[in-house]
């Protein structure tokens, strides 16, 4: 998966805009968060379509990163997200965003952007219950 960090600025209408830009090509978003700050916002979504995303932000004159991210699977009980972020933090990998894809009662989907995604992948499937994909 991708994610797509995009910078504008924080005023009435700009997401807006930007999601109607990604649905006129028919990209659905996955996962979003968006804040803002002295004037200046920041973006981050994964979308279904990264190539057709990239065109879109690139045509709207947008500034924008992009990261890979990992999809983690944790079992739905207390200590998962600690025991995962501990094994990366150990590994001295930084987390640059984790976003919550899908709940259930059998386990929740995690996206997950750091620092270092091919040092952190082994890190992940060694630890019991966890599906990286």
């Amino acid at each position: 998966m991708t994610e797509f960090i995009v910078h504008m600025e924080n005023r009435p209408g700009r997401l807006a805009a930007l999601a109607e830009a990604l649905a006129a090509f028919d990209v659905n978003i996955e996962a979003l968060t968006a804040y803002g700050h002295d004037g200046d916002s920041s973006v981050r979504l994964i979308v279904d379509d990264a190539a057709t995303t990239r065109r879109v932000l690139e045509e709207a004159a947008l500034s924008c990163e992009e990261r890979q991210v990992l999809s983690v699977v944790l079992p739905h009980r207390p200590g998962e997200l600690a025991n995962m972020t501990r094994l990366l933090a150990d590994a001295n990998i930084n987390i640059e965003a984790i976003y919550v894809l899908r709940s259930t009662a059998d386990g929740i989907e995690f996206a997950l952007s750091v620092d270092q995604p091919e040092t952190a992948l082994p890190h992940l499937q060694v630890t019991g219950g966890i599906k990286v994909g």
